[in-house]
């Protein structure tokens, strides 16, 4: 995953077969200034776990120009889960009711527990799915 832009990338060890999924964000876009470069488009994934059977990835979303504009008022982190295949095809959008950077899943119980870093209890515990 990209942490700029929206872009998942899976590559499968046993058949060397390669997957891009490009998402509405695009790849990340840079502007060059004074030779260095300059992220413009948005933050992206902060997190990915890889299960048995899908893989997890924390998602911002937010964009350098709004980040820009509050000037440090946003919270820190991603609001969305995005989950996909071992192939890369879309499964899931969760949107939670924090902002969160890491996460550890459990699909046995069907929990994800996440850290939220503008929290003095950073430790968040979300259920998807029937138990």
């Amino acid at each position: 995953v990209t942490q700029l832009g929206e872009v998942v990338e899976v590559y499968n060890l046993k058949d060397s077969t390669h997957v891009v999924r490009i998402g509405e964000h695009d790849e990340p876009e840079f502007k060059v200034s004074d030779g260095y470069g300059i992220p413009t488009g948005i933050m992206g994934f902060s997190d990915v776990q890889v299960t048995d059977s899908a893989i997890y990835a924390v998602f911002h979303g937010t964009s350098f120009k709004e980040i820009a504009r509050q000037s440090g008022k946003l919270p820190d982190g991603g609001k969305y889960i995005y989950v996909f295949s071992l192939k890369g095809e879309p499964l899931y959008k969760y949107v939670l009711d924090h902002y969160i950077y890491g996460i550890w899943v459990d699909e046995a119980t069907k929990t994800i527990m996440a850290t939220d870093v503008n929290s003095d209890q950073p430790i968040l515990k979300f259920c998807f799915g029937s138990v």
